[in-house]
């Protein structure tokens, strides 16, 4: 399956150097013209590499309170992880994140940026297990449950993976990455063309129009119209995504280190692709 880049705002202080994910065993094929999913992604990076990218941080991601700054050593170790996983050495980047993590166990991002690290390797199950630690550090992460959703939908979990995004959504409603995922795992794996075309809308609302996009969204609609649904109700576009697993509002405020502000890198990938995290930590990422 083949994949596109996809440009989106990043979660509220996280910005996620994103690769689109690729194609799986179990996916089934995408109908030309319909857009990949994607984690968080936002403009291209000359530092990416194919197949790899970071999130980054330097700010808390808001919450109650003021978020305190990182300790200076927790950052510097966070930027040495960061620089050798844009040099390409995995390595010492999973090390060193593992290193960030245990000692500075309230901050998120590390967990994620090792999700990203072991999904890229093909190790789904490490890969969940780190993502579900950042989620656990900070429930209020849209990236982190977004990325955990990308992992389950990997791994066939098609479910589970619903249930991650909406979480995503509950915790950042603007977070666009979360419904057009959701909205691609809704018609193209589970088949719920309406939820399917009410996400795709909401993303439609909040990513601007695109060409591939709206072509989509209108077969959906045509879907959605013939199985019944009130496609033009009045209301915000694709404001009220239809649940269908058990998702609960995050919880907490953040408590784990965000990802500053760096640039996202893309690139198509014919195996699943993996993000990190290329700032500093800083509380609530």
């Amino acid at each position: 399956m083949s994949s596109r880049s996809c440009n989106s705002a990043a979660a509220a202080g996280v910005l996620l150097l994103a690769a689109l994910l690729g194609a799986c065993s179990s996916a089934p094929r995408r109908p030309p013209g319909r857009p990949a999913a994607t984690g968080a992604a936002g403009a291209p990076a000359a530092a990416g590499t194919a197949g790899t990218a970071a999130v980054s941080g330097a700010t808390g991601t808001g919450g109650a309170g003021a978020a305190a700054p990182p300790p200076v050593q927790a950052v510097a170790d966070f930027d040495r992880a960061v620089a050798a996983m844009r040099a390409g050495n995995t390595v010492e980047a999973e090390l060193d994140f593992q290193q960030v993590s245990l000692q500075w166990p309230q901050y998120a991002s590390p967990e994620i940026n090792l999700g990203l690290l072991y999904r890229k390797d093909g190790d789904l199950a490490k890969s969940e297990a780190a993502l579900r630690e950042a989620v656990k550090r900070n429930p209020s992460s849209a990236v982190a449950w977004d990325e955990l959703g990308v992992t389950l939908r990997l791994a066939g979990r098609f479910h589970d993976a619903v249930d991650a995004y909406q979480h995503a959504i509950a915790a950042d409603a603007q977070f666009a990455p979360s419904y057009r995922n959701l909205a691609i795992v809704l018609d193209l794996y589970l088949g719920d063309v309406v939820p399917a075309y009410a996400a795709m809308l909401h993303y439609q609302s909040l990513a601007g129009d695109d060409k591939v996009v709206a072509g989509w969204v209108a077969d959906l609609k045509r879907r959605a119209a013939k199985a019944g649904a009130a496609v033009d109700a009045p209301g915000a576009p694709g404001a009220a995504v239809p649940a269908t697993g058990p998702a609960t509002a995050p919880g907490s405020s953040p408590s784990g280190p965000t990802a500053g502000q760096a640039p996202a890198a893309s690139s198509p990938a014919a195996a699943p692709a993996a993000r990190g995290n290329t700032s500093p930590p800083a509380a609530g990422g």
